[in-house]
């Protein structure tokens, strides 16, 4: 294994989860959701934290594992949080108040992220997580970059796919989609962005303009 790989996987295990979080994964594995990992997990919680997220969008819910890290950094938001499957969506709700969040701080929506992100209000959110079908990436960061502030913060999960982005080799669909975002991205004066090799890759963008 080389340095690079063993430095990746030694960062990928320096995190050790909660016992909430750590259920929720297991629930989402039994179920074959693919959860963030832990150390993408714990650099969602660190971003909630260093942007003081109050008011927090997150496209992709799942079992909850990812809501319970973002709420971990953003002790006071609130995570409106959108999913298609609704019996994915009840388990994370049992999630989140098993580990104690209050109700109130949660607002789970049932349906497609295409249909939902343009009903909500634009420039009123501090980050918004993406981790939903890689096919529409490039819709919902767009989406994603109209309801962030000023100084918002949007990531994306997954943004090196699988490890396939990076080899040449690979030109199906989804490896094609996060590539156009990646040039995109990169020439786009209106963001600051990094690329994060954590998990399989964690895209971070912060909002300069309105």
């Amino acid at each position: 294994m080389s340095d690079k790989l063993l430095s990746w996987k030694y960062a990928e295990e320096f995190v050790v989860e909660r016992p909430d979080i750590a259920l929720a994964r297991q629930h989402s594995l039994e179920l074959g959701v693919d959860p963030i990992t832990a150390s993408m997990g714990a650099q969602l919680a660190v971003l909630a934290a260093a942007t003081s997220a109050k008011s927090i969008i997150e496209v992709g819910t799942g079992v909850g594992v990812s809501g319970l890290w973002l709420l971990t950094g953003a002790a006071n938001a609130v995570l409106t949080t959108i999913d298609l499957e609704l019996d994915y969506q009840q388990m994370a709700r049992k999630a989140f108040a098993d580990a104690g969040i209050a109700a109130n701080r949660i607002r789970l929506i049932a349906g497609r992220a295409a249909d939902v992100l343009p009903r909500m209000n634009e420039s009123s959110y501090d980050l918004v997580f993406i981790d939903a079908d890689p096919d529409s990436v490039i819709e919902y960061v767009e989406h994603g970059l109209r309801l962030v502030r000023r100084g918002g913060v949007v990531v994306v999960a997954h943004a090196l796919w699988r490890g396939r982005v990076a080899d040449p080799a690979q030109r199906d669909q989804k490896v094609a989609g996060f590539r156009l975002l990646l040039k995109e991205i990169a020439a786009s004066e209106a963001v600051l962005s990094a690329l994060s090799p954590v998990g399989d890759g964690l895209l971070q963008l912060t909002k300069l303009t309105d």
